[in-house]
């Protein structure tokens, strides 16, 4: 019976330790919608070129073939978003170039017009590499590995863009007042992925958006 006594005691202890961690870990959390369930594309529209290039692996989005796009067209803030966060664990492979776009709008073949492209590289022979506001302010050094998940999750508020890669800060732009680009500047929009090139092949997987207030 003391030996029960004892262990119960230890559990409440360890509980009441763990509350504060568990509180703080679902405040950190509070707000962040899954944008890919795993499964399947509902809430995505892939651009008409190269669909096949985008697969889903073992729950993971494959990236594998020519260039093509895939545009989040779901319900979370009715796909339009001005300040928001955006992030993914990715996997590069050798040699591969993708990247995450914000403030874009859906078209079916090309470049997308619209937006910024924050770039994932980090072996490509383009020297822009992951954590470039593409050009805009493009980052030379490279924060992770091929063939390692790591996370990238950008900021985007007001006419800043923050750039984090597994938690660190990497890049920080903030628009100027006259921006290289009519079309390629903060104003609001959806975000999408990448298909780069028929040599180029990544995974995202825990693909989350979070809403701020504008």
């Amino acid at each position: 019976m003391k030996r029960i006594s004892f262990l119960i005691c230890t559990l409440l202890l360890v509980g009441f330790a763990l509350s504060p961690v568990l509180a703080q870990k679902k405040k950190k959390e509070k707000g962040w919608v899954a944008i890919f369930n795993g499964k399947n594309f509902d809430g995505w529209k892939i651009t008409e070129e190269s669909p096949g290039t985008f697969t889903i692996e073992d729950g993971t989005i494959k990236v594998a073939g020519p260039r093509a796009h895939m545009f989040y067209d779901g319900p979370v803030g009715d796909h339009n978003f001005k300040n928001f966060e955006f992030k993914a664990d990715i996997k590069t492979m050798p040699g591969a170039n993708s990247g995450m776009f914000i403030h874009t709008a859906y078209q079916p073949e090309g470049w997308p017009a619209k937006g910024y492209e924050i770039q994932v590289n980090q072996t490509h022979t383009d020297w822009r590499k992951t954590g470039s506001v593409y050009g805009e302010q493009d980052v030379k050094e490279v924060y992770a590995k091929d063939g390692e998940w790591y996370t990238e999750h950008i900021i985007v508020n007001g006419k800043k863009v923050t750039v984090m890669v597994d938690g660190k800060v990497i890049n920080e732009y903030t628009e100027p007042a006259e921006p290289k680009s009519k079309t390629k500047r903060l104003s609001s929009g959806t975000v999408a992925l990448q298909g780069h090139d028929p040599k180029s092949v990544i995974y995202y997987k825990n693909v989350m958006l979070k809403v701020l207030p504008d």
